[in-house]
């Protein structure tokens, strides 16, 4: 890899960005709007935001930018662009390298936003540190960066890419923890949750909820994850094939 090749792969994806307002509004906006709404769904019960409000301050993020980045990556396939690109002297993990930082830069902007929607706007009450908070709204975007990118690699089109969220998504979103406790689920799915990124980042979310530093689980749950984000990117970056020969 190479540090100037990732870094302009980085400015090109930035640049195409610019010139989509959708794409950015979903990355940047949609996060704050669910949150928002999700705040007045439960206005005569302000305890239950509190409750789920940190582990979806999460969740949104990571389902966003899963959307973004796996359809944004796909389009640059079927367009040619990315076959124009592994045809020059450029490696796979300078192109995944680029996509994750120009992504993770816009991850940052929707963290931000978003932690600080939910804590000073919504009034969401955590024990812990916002920057806590806003650490993991981080790295559950790059994760889902990271996860856009990797299934990216197995769609022929837009709308194949938008599938995989019921797959790859959706199972995550029903055994994270987030509608009830791992350890009350079904032995199988307990197992099942065990080893699914998503729910150490809801864990993560639970302990800044509840303690006022970092405890060993929450730099545990952080780890994982981003463990998990970079893993992800390797295999991402794994597949990355050209269609013709």
């Amino acid at each position: 890899m190479s540090t100037a090749r990732t870094l302009a792969t980085a400015t090109r994806v930035l640049r195409q960005l610019r010139h989509d307002p959708r794409s950015i509004a979903l990355m940047i906006l949609v996060p704050c709007v669910m949150l928002f709404l999700l705040r007045y769904v439960f206005d005569g019960s302000p305890q239950t935001f509190d409750s789920i409000g940190a582990s979806l301050l999460g969740i949104f993020p990571l389902i966003t930018m899963f959307l973004v980045a796996s359809i944004a990556t796909l389009r640059e396939r079927t367009s040619g662009t990315l076959e124009r690109l592994l045809a020059m002297p450029l490696a796979k993990g300078d192109l995944i390298g680029g996509y994750a930082l120009a992504f993770g830069l816009v991850a940052v902007v929707q963290s931000l936003l978003a932690t600080g929607l939910a804590l000073w706007v919504l009034g969401l009450d955590v024990i812990g540190s916002p920057w806590l908070l806003l650490l993991v709204a981080l790295l559950d975007a790059l994760l889902g960066t990271a996860l856009g990118l990797f299934v990216s690699a197995f769609a022929a089109s837009e709308f194949q890419a938008v599938q995989f969220m019921p797959a790859v998504i959706f199972p995550q979103l029903l055994l994270c923890g987030l509608f009830i406790q791992r350890e009350k689920m079904q032995p199988v799915l307990e197992g099942i949750s065990n080893v699914l990124p998503m729910s150490y980042a809801v864990d993560a979310m639970t302990q800044v909820l509840g303690h006022p530093d970092a405890t060993a689980d929450f730099t545990r749950d952080v780890l994982i994850v981003a463990a998990c984000a970079v893993l992800v990117l390797a295999l991402g970056a794994a597949t990355l094939r050209r269609r013709t020969a």
